[in-house]
């Protein structure tokens, strides 16, 4: 992915798609060079199948998709899985900082009014 490809409307699939066709792998070649079912990533990558949010599991698709670790787009793999599930990320969860500006952030993806 080019460093300044806008990744803000993306799915995890299609994140995840994109990663592996700029490496030059087909689906096929991927899953066998990586030991991964075919299926599985297919249909991850088409959000059918949501993905793991196990960190080991999601670091070792990162890593496949030589993804740099602590890299802003380490972090948005991970977020992108984590939204895939319906879930809040667990840095976000164990920072009671960013944990309370929560129902401030939901408001305003509702369109609802701020409140004072």
């Amino acid at each position: 992915m080019k460093k300044n490809q806008d990744t803000s409307a993306l799915t995890f699939g299609e994140f995840f798609r994109r990663k592996r066709i700029n490496l030059g792998f087909t689906l096929r070649s991927f899953c066998e060079r990586y030991s991964y079912d075919p299926g599985n990533i297919s249909r991850m990558e088409r959000n059918i199948l949501s993905p793991s949010i196990d960190s080991e599991k999601l670091a070792g698709y990162a890593t496949a998709l030589k993804i740099p670790r602590d890299s802003e787009e380490w972090t948005t793999f991970f977020d992108l899985a984590h939204a895939a599930k319906g879930r809040i990320p667990e840095d976000i969860q164990n920072n009671p900082k960013l944990l309370s500006v929560l129902p401030l952030f939901f408001r305003t993806a509702r369109g609802e009014k701020l409140s004072k």
